[in-house]
Order: C-alpha cells, then sequence, then structure tokens
C-alpha cells in the first residue's frame, strides 16, 4: 500500500505522465488492467496560464479517472502561480512537479532536469506549490545533472524541506536520457534519507525488472512508463511476479487485437474519428511488437484515415500470425 499525504492508494504500481500519450484513453484503458494512480501529460506552466484549448483538453477527466495526479512543468514563479490558479478547478488528487524533464527544450528553458542544478531554486518553487495547493504536493527529480553532478540526495532533501509528500525519482542523469544503466544504488540512498515515499523509475519493462527496483532501492513503489506501450498487462503481470513469483505471459494476438479495438474506438470517442485515427497509429506500433510478418501492416496504418482501415489493419495482423506464437 502507497501513501502519499492524506492519499492512500490501493496499488505501488503508478503511470507515468508521457508526452503525446497520457490521455484519458490511454489512462482509463490501462486502469482496467491494474493501473492505481495516473496522470495526464505534463503540462506546461506557461501554456495552462494562458488557457490554451489543447492544454484543456489534456486536462480532460472523468469519475472513474481516479486517484488522478497532473504534473506541471515550470521555473518562473509568476506563471506557477498562475498554473496553480488554473488548474485547482479541475478534479485531480495529487500534483507533481517536474524536475526530471531531460528534453532540450525544455532543459534550454531552465525548466525540467535543469533544476537539478539549482535546488535551492527548486525548494522555492516548491514551498510556493505546497503552501498554495489542496491536494497532496510530490515532485519528480533525476540522479543529477551528469555523471559529475549526481546530487539527488542533497536536491531531495531540498525538496522534502519544502513540503511535498512524496518524491519520483528516475535513476538516470539528464544527461543519460533514457539509456544507460540505472542507478540503483544512488536511488537507495535517497530512499534512506527521506522521511516521506519513494517512487523508482527507470526500466521498468518487466515484473523481473519491477522486482529488481523493490530489492536493490527499498523503495515504495514503482513509475511505469515505456513499459506500459501497447502493455497494459504489465500491472497485473507485476503484481502477480510480486506475490507470488508467478511469470504470465503476454496475451495471444487474439486477445492483443480485442484491447487494440477497445483502445481504438475510445481514441474515436475522445478525439473523433479522423484525430482519433492518427493518434492511435503510434499504439498499433506498440501493441505489435514482436508480431510476425507486420511491417508491411505497419506501412498500411501510416496512411489510416478511418476506423475501418484501422480495423482492417488490425484484423489482417492477427490472421498473420497463425494459431501460435
Amino acid at each position: 500500500m502507497l501513501k502519499i499525504g492524506r492519499l492512500n492508494l490501493g496499488s505501488s504500481f503508478v503511470l507515468a505522465p508521457m508526452a503525446g500519450i497520457s490521455d484519458l484513453s490511454f489512462r482509463l484503458l490501462n486502469r482496467k488492467f491494474g493501473c492505481g494512480l495516473a496522470f495526464v501529460e505534463m503540462i506546461n506552466c506557461r501554456s495552462v496560464s494562458h488557457k490554451s484549448k489543447r492544454t484543456q483538453k489534456m486536462l480532460s477527466s472523468d469519475d472513474s479517472d481516479r486517484p488522478l495526479g497532473v504534473q506541471l512543468l515550470g521555473c518562473e514563479e509568476e506563471y506557477v502561480k498562475k498554473a496553480l490558479d488554473v488548474v485547482a478547478r479541475y478534479k485531480f488528487d495529487i500534483l507533481d512537479f517536474n524536475a526530471a524533464c531531460p528534453a532540450k527544450k525544455v532543459v534550454r528553458r531552465q525548466e525540467g532536469a535543469s533544476l537539478m542544478r539549482d535546488p535551492k531554486k527548486l525548494n522555492k518553487i516548491l514551498k510556493i506549490i505546497a503552501a498554495r495547493s489542496k491536494v497532496p504536493v510530490t515532485v519528480k527529480i533525476r540522479s543529477g545533472w551528469d555523471s559529475h553532478s549526481e546530487n539527488a540526495k542533497e536536491v531531495a532533501l531540498y525538496c522534502q524541506d519544502a513540503g511535498v509528500c512524496g518524491l519520483f525519482m528516475h535513476g538516470r542523469t539528464r544527461m543519460q536520457g533514457y539509456s544507460g544503466a540505472v542507478d540503483y544504488r544512488l536511488i537507495s540512498e535517497v530512499k534512506k534519507s527521506l522521511d516521506i515515499p519513494v517512487i523508482a523509475s527507470g526500466d521498468i519493462l518487466s515484473p523481473q525488472l519491477a522486482q529488481k527496483m523493490f530489492d536493490e532501492t527499498g523503495c515504495d513503489a514503482v513509475l511505469i512508463a515505456r513499459g506500459a506501450l501497447g502493455n497494459p498487462w504489465i500491472f497485473g503481470q507485476i503484481e502477480r511476479f510480486l506475490k507470488d513469483k508467478v511469470l504470465i505471459k503476454k496475451p495471444a494476438p487474439e486477445q492483443i487485437a480485442e484491447v487494440m479495438l477497445r483502445h481504438l474506438d475510445m481514441c474515436i470517442d475522445f478525439y473523433g474519428e479522423k484525430n482519433g485515427v492518427i493518434i492511435f497509429r503510434k499504439f498499433f506500433s506498440w501493441y505489435t511488437k514482436g508480431f510476425r510478418k507486420i511491417r508491411p501492416q505497419r506501412e498500411l496504418i501510416s496512411r489510416a484515415k478511418t476506423k475501418f482501415e484501422m480495423h482492417e489493419a488490425i484484423k489482417k495482423s492477427v490472421s498473420l500470425q497463425g494459431t501460435s506464437r
């Protein structure tokens, strides 16, 4: 059981906010397979302050989309305050602040992982958020900026001092991005230094790797990102493996296709047919990873514009797999 502030969560597996991915349809689908806490896509403080239609769409939710987290990205106090006023009108359960995003356009603005180089500034921003938020506040950090400045422990203590109720930590530096080895040792050190829950991130791609993260870091929960792409079954697989050491195999192609069709319909309901089909194209590639003779179908769906065309591509992809994997 994971407790963040006054929020009690029934699962220690959290679905990460992923840009261009973590929309309402993606979150609701993963919840059906055991995801507890989920986040909307990362929200830029400037964008939400200007009340852009795209940002408002990203904040869309419903009563079944709970518990829900919102993650803010920014570095300017003025816009952080404005963003807090805007998001306060929406229903959610946790407010997270991003000090981990490694994207060039983000760190160029002194946001995201760039704040790892200025713990005092991060502390000041978090104090503003914690003082104004009506829900528990968390923060996401990395192990450091680069191999010469792995200051996660120092930054984590500044975050705790600011009043956050939980800390998400990706075990790589900004310069590593999403490649290279995860630093389990440093996550463990951060966990031991704090009195608040630590949710560990980095290569939670399988039940075995989730087990390794828990064993080597002592973390309170894990944050699942790439491991859930085209694979909502990972939540149940991890839970079963941690409990009984039983490794559940990935479903058969026919079962995967059923989930793909359901996900496609949810995308269309949310975005309309034209945009829903276009958005689903990337998910097709993730769901069919490991499928035989799939390249021609992926080329077809890259041009698919209608629900019918996508349905036909999904059915054809399954038929190419035969009766066994």
